[in-house]
């Protein structure tokens, strides 16, 4: 939605949770969402417009262990018979359109109880890292069908051939919040899943590398 046929939109930028007629396409299709989401009893957290035109997001959260799946499995239902009401295809791949726009991830907030107790940023930064560093390319295997289209070290995201972390990098494969680091505990961002990935998976080999 947004891209005229047989051309492009204006250069990404302005749509960033933009408003008005100009800047946000298909706002009453996520908005319908949101309110099916919240009537199915979904843990929606947020939902918002993103760097391209017609690119939506949603939030599931916070979740507890395969909860986190089931929630976003049904939310992904809701959506494509909602696009069915609306005549529009929802489309979860991680780079829909090629060039200098932003891909679609699915970024994992993660925390256990360590990483939120005291000392949580230095287990975060030495433990949780190191053992995510260790496995990088096992996990990028799992993190969603095309994700080597939208993890270029561009547009936001980092390189899919290294591991990389810092404290509020959006170009770092972790991006550890600045929260996070001004209260030396809380969760840390996984940038790296793609919007298409299967969360059970997904989640689930986080956990097995950090906890398990």
């Amino acid at each position: 939605m947004g891209w005229p046929a047989g051309g492009y939109p204006y250069p990404q930028g302005k749509y960033y949770c933009g408003v008005g007629e100009a800047n946000s396409y298909g706002r009453a299709v996520v908005e319908a969402a949101l309110r099916c989401f919240l009537k199915a009893g979904l843990r929606i957290s947020g939902i918002n417009a993103e760097v391209a035109p017609g690119q939506w997001e949603f939030q599931v959260g916070i979740a507890r262990g395969i909860e986190l799946g089931d929630h976003l499995w049904v939310a992904r239902y809701i959506l494509g018979r909602l696009g069915e009401e609306f005549g529009v295809c929802v489309d979860f791949e991680p780079k829909p359109v090629k060039g200098d726009w932003n891909g679609s991830g699915a970024h994992h907030n993660f925390s256990t109880v360590k990483t939120r107790s005291e000392g949580g940023l230095e287990y975060i930064n030495v433990h949780c890292m190191n053992a995510l560093a260790n496995k990088h390319k096992e996990h990028i295997k799992l993190y969603g069908e095309g994700n080597e289209h939208r993890l270029t070290g561009l547009h936001e995201t980092s390189s899919m051939n290294s591991f990389s972390f810092g404290v509020g990098h959006r170009g770092s494969s972790v991006r550890i919040p600045v929260t996070t680091d001004d209260q030396k505990c809380g969760y840390f961002e996984d940038r790296r899943p793609a919007s298409n990935i299967d969360p059970y998976v997904s989640s689930s080999v986080i956990v097995d590398t950090v906890c398990l």
